[in-house]
């Protein structure tokens, strides 16, 4: 996140939080994982934060390393 604020000349809220939540789930008797990050910028506009996010999970060497086994949903909330 810090990587991408700082190409993208944004400041990250000192508040800023990212929480997330894994799941195990079954299918037809096989598992997989999925992912929710609930990422919080507080004080950032909406489209701002989403972008924010979203240059961040495309850089995050986790996210490249699981990018098409893991279904991932990104929430942004800016309150």
């Amino acid at each position: 996140m810090g990587l991408a604020a700082r190409k993208m000349k944004i400041t990250l809220p000192a508040e800023t939080a990212i929480d997330a939540e894994v799941d195990l789930c079954r299918t037809d008797g096989a598992s997989f994982l999925q992912a929710r990050l609930n990422v919080n910028l507080p004080g950032l506009e909406r489209e701002v934060a989403q972008a924010l996010a979203d240059a961040a999970h495309q850089t995050c060497p986790y996210s490249k390393a699981t990018r098409g086994n893991i279904d991932v949903t990104i929430n942004v909330v800016t309150g």
